[in-house]
């Protein structure tokens, strides 16, 4: 029996993204139908959606309505919707706190893509997917200001990452023009929304998809060896 091939993934995303978090869950849902044929190795990439985020942050639902010029009624039924979608990729983005559920808010991300990019270099693919997922977590569920250092440290310590190195991280200037070069080649490569999916550095799957279409596409990636 042959060994199953090997590919690495790059998702570009955005922890405000919520169709980045079901896109991942959707495609853990493809690797799976895949066992034992392929295995992928997964990385994350930066992608701000609001790069001009003030620091305060900004009411979810104030921002739907100025950025996409949705109604408050339009708003509720996209995240009535958005909430099915997401129990059935197997994320649920229902509130877990005790008592009454704070605003939703969105935050700028800039200080979690280098806590991100640190936890790659410090401990590898898999810690950097944990944080992620964390991060999501964080901000899906338990409605944290994921752009407070205080927060950010706190999580990478839950995932095992040693504080002092993740305090360090956020305060590295050199660790953010690596995460300003990252954003920029999406650009290049004109990527302008996520979840962006790109697989052994060549083969873009744009948008979060069915596991269905993750698992056939990574199929077509061996098969063709294309960036092998």
């Amino acid at each position: 029996m042959s060994a199953p091939a090997r590919v690495t993934i790059d998702i570009y995303s955005d922890v405000m993204c919520p169709w980045c978090i079901i896109g991942y869950s959707q495609l853990r849902k493809g690797l799976a139908q895949l066992d034992g044929e392929i295995e992928a190795e997964v990385r994350w990439l930066p992608f701000e959606l609001n790069p001009d985020m003030p620091p305060e942050g900004e009411g979810q639902s104030e921002h739907i309505a100025r950025k996409y010029g949705r109604t408050p009624e339009q708003a509720e039924a996209n995240r009535a919707q958005l909430l099915n979608i997401g129990e059935r990729a197997g994320y649920s983005f229902a509130y877990t706190g005790a008592g009454e559920p704070p605003k939703a808010m969105m935050r700028n991300t800039f200080a979690a893509h280098k806590l991100l990019k640190w936890a790659l270099i410090e401990g590898g693919p898999a810690v950097q997917t944990r944080l992620k997922l964390a991060l999501f977590d964080a901000h899906f569920q338990q409605r944290r200001d994921v752009s407070d250092p205080d927060v950010l440290v706190e999580l990478a310590a839950a995932e095992g990452l040693n504080p002092a190195g993740a305090r360090a991280a956020l305060d590295d200037e050199a660790l953010g023009l690596i995460v300003r070069r990252e954003q920029a080649a999406a650009w290049d490569m004109n990527i302008t929304g996520v979840p962006a999916m790109i697989v052994n550095g060549k083969f873009l799957i744009p948008g979060a998809q069915e596991p269905e279409v993750y698992a056939n596409a990574l199929r077509r990636v061996v098969a063709r060896g294309i960036g092998a």
